[in-house]
């Protein structure tokens, strides 16, 4: 597989995760932490399905501690220090700060062997934050003091999250199927913290239920697979910077299924964030690099 291929899949993750936002609207009123096992269930379950036809990989769930530390470190810390944040802190506060971690997979990707952090890299992934801090003040981002814990759980979630993507290029040889086990023991994880500090509520018709196992199998599920495909094969500094259009296609589909209005902050975000992408991406656009 090419740089350029693993980095296209890398792609797609992005592409689903802007889509988390209305279908979890669609999920009603059930609990964060009951939804995050119920779609990283499905998730790792899909995943497993597909070894049926490749029994041997199976085989990838034997993996040292220190890379299931990794694996379940990333995906279970990431989102609990996230959900955390959104309950003691405005979304849009807590967003602002969760996006740093497109810049910082950018700039850390400057200690990885082998790559280089140039300028129009990191020009990329500033215009890209400075694109997502229009799109969520434009949304009425204040700072207030009561919200300090909230948003320090945003911060600490953007540091596991670029630390977990980062680490999982160090993690090369570990293959993919391994994100499945992470998975699992994720939605292990977050049943416990689900029936300690939440109660239960159950799905109400075919919508939710729909919206559920869609995010398990997309946002919740084949996004992780593919993120790290381009995290351990593709270019990361280009999908550091590309990330940055998460929120703001997320925004576009609240838009189009009528959750949220169309604005001019809407437009500069997005002449803002695209212009960081192409920036950041454009050795990806003007050449093509040999296989690794």
């Amino acid at each position: 597989m090419t740089p350029r291929t693993a980095t296209l899949i890398g792609l797609s993750a992005i592409l689903m995760w802007s889509l988390l936002a209305v279908m979890t609207v669609a999920t009603g009123s059930i609990p964060p932490f009951q939804l995050a096992a119920t779609t990283f269930a499905i998730g790792a379950l899909a995943a497993a399905v597909g070894w049926i036809a490749r029994p041997g990989a199976i085989a990838a769930l034997r993996q040292p501690p220190l890379v299931w530390a990794v694996g379940v470190g990333g995906l279970f810390g990431y989102h609990a220090l996230y959900f955390v944040a959104l309950r003691l802190a405005p979304p849009a506060e807590a967003g602002l700060l969760n996006y740093l971690w497109p810049l910082l997979i950018v700039l850390f990707s400057s200690l990885l062997p082998g790559e280089k952090l140039r300028l129009h890299h990191v020009v990329g992934a500033l215009l890209g934050l400075i694109g997502t801090v229009v799109l969520l003040a434009g949304n009425g981002a204040a700072l207030h003091r009561e919200h300090l814990p909230g948003l320090l759980a945003a911060f600490i979630a953007a540091f596991v999250w670029a630390s977990y993507s980062v680490m999982s290029r160090r993690l090369k040889a570990v293959p993919t199927d391994a994100v499945a086990g992470f998975c699992f023991v994720t939605a292990l994880l977050a049943a416990a913290v689900h029936l300690a500090i939440e109660t239960t509520v159950a799905p109400q018709g075919a919508v939710q239920w729909l919206a559920i196992i869609a995010l398990g199998i997309g946002p919740v599920g084949a996004a992780f697979y593919a993120w790290d495909i381009g995290m351990k094969r593709g270019d990361i500094r280009v999908l550091g910077a590309a990330s940055y259009a998460t929120p703001l296609l997320s925004t576009g589909f609240l838009v189009v299924a009528g959750y949220a209005a169309p604005t001019a902050t809407l437009v500069l975000a997005a002449l803002l964030i695209a212009g960081g992408g192409l920036l950041a991406a454009k050795d990806m656009l003007t050449r093509t690099r040999r296989p690794e």
